[in-house]
């Protein structure tokens, strides 16, 4: 676990020391695209941070080749597979933040990237089905499933990278989760084919833990295609070493009666949907966007404000809500799945994300609200937190002044809310 922390702690101190030069060389660059009609930020704010994610990713696993621990790691290609992939994937997005490229040919090369990894090694060999066991996969289908897995999970993360810190956070949730579950595997079952794993989530995790400072609210830099695709594709080589690397029988699970087997096997299965289920939001958002551009007549690609979090600010909730709401359900989501992998017998789990669930849908539809602090704590809080600390002269009665005005007071899922008072009440 030293070894783990190490390497995450490396990952996030490069992506944030790098970050302050590379905002300097964006904005130099020019790297600072006019604002568009679906854009929620209002002030030109330099891309390519992705930049700083990729020395991150650079240095974590430069490190990581010299410790005893991550020997046996290194002794296969998936390091290589990863960082061949990521390079070309990174590159792709520096040219997309500066001069932009065509969706199709972003697309091809998604594709080139996810086949240079196949080429070096880094690919689903076989599937743990459910009351068969391994079904071993042909050269073609596993080159297949895996660029989908990658195409896949790098549109999701560019989706859903819409708000300042809402990508960066949502992907580190998702790799913390399935760290834990990699580690697990490797060090519950003694299985060091999970230790790849286990090592890019820990590098994923800290390159995303990095980044975040500079870029929540109000963002001074965004990752722009070149760190949201990257970051798609180090998590979905992570879910593609533990799913094709991972022998099932290795961990002696088949055995007695078919209910018992299938129950046993729950750990099994989970990589082959916890990618998924960790990105259940932004998928979710790929599907609806492509089902809704496409019903309008509009090319898939095409942008648009009809994304999750766009809706989330025209339901009355605040920018950091919003945020903090896509984050909730994402962690609701990664660790009650992780959670389920290793208790999938007890029935309080179940109850509990129902309720957690039932949580979220309460806060999701509560009308917006700016709360208020005592005098003596608002030196603590932000400024849109604290009092005047002069406050407006009461009007003359009779005068133009003292008129009732209709106030904004907050939202709700179904409209605006509003009451009528006083000038200075």
């Amino acid at each position: 676990m030293r070894e783990f922390m190490l390497t995450l702690f490396i990952a996030a101190a490069v992506t944030y020391l790098l970050t302050g030069p590379v905002r300097k060389f964006a904005i130099a660059a020019g790297a600072m695209p006019e604002i568009r009609d679906r854009d929620v930020h209002r002030e030109p704010t330099p891309r390519l941070g992705g930049i700083a994610m990729f020395g991150g990713l650079c240095a974590a696993l430069l490190v990581a080749s010299k410790l005893d621990a991550f020997e046996f790691v290194f002794e296969l290609n998936e390091p290589r597979a990863l960082l061949s992939g990521a390079a070309l994937i990174w590159l792709l997005g520096v040219l997309d933040d500066k001069w932009g490229v065509d969706a199709l040919v972003k697309l091809g090369a998604q594709m080139v990237a996810a086949g240079v990894m196949v080429l070096q090694g880094l690919t689903v060999l076989w599937l743990p089905i459910p009351t068969v066991g391994n079904v071993i996969l042909t050269p073609m289908q596993g080159t297949l499933l895996t660029v989908a897995l990658v195409v896949i999970s790098i549109n999701a993360v560019n989706f859903v990278d819409g708000l300042d810190g809402l990508a960066a956070g949502m992907v580190a949730i998702a790799a913390a989760a399935f760290f834990l579950y990699a580690y697990r595997i490797w060090y519950g079952y003694g299985i060091e084919a999970a230790a790849p794993a286990a090592l890019f989530s820990a590098i994923l995790l800290g390159m995303c833990l990095g980044f975040l400072p500079h870029n929540m609210h109000p963002a001074r830099i965004f990752m722009g295609d070149s760190g949201s695709m990257l970051l798609g594709l180090v998590l979905a080589a992570g879910a593609i070493s533990i799913t094709g690397q991972v022998d099932p029988d290795a961990m002696n699970l088949f055995t007695g009666g078919e209910r018992e087997t299938v129950k046993a096997t729950v750990p099994v299965f989970i990589p082959l949907v916890l990618p998924l289920t960790i990105l259940t939001v932004p998928i979710a958002d790929l599907v609806l966007a492509v089902v809704r551009r496409t019903w309008r007549g509009q090319s898939p690609f095409a942008a648009d404000r009809g994304h999750l979090h766009h809706r989330l600010l025209e339901m009355g909730h605040s920018y950091m809500r919003a945020v903090l709401l896509m984050y909730f359900w994402a962690a609701l989501v990664a660790f009650g799945m992780v959670t389920f992998s290793v208790q999938s017998d007890q029935l309080w789990i179940l109850f509990a994300i129902v309720g957690l669930s039932a949580v979220g849908l309460v806060v999701l539809l509560l009308p917006r609200y700016t709360p208020t602090v005592p005098r003596w704590a608002q030196r603590f809080v932000p400024p849109r937190y604290r009092r005047p600390q002069h406050p407006l002269p009461e009007p003359q009665p009779g005068s133009a002044a003292d008129e009732p005005e209709k106030v904004l007071v907050g939202a709700t899922a179904v409209g605006e809310r509003a009451r009528w008072r006083r000038p200075g009440h």
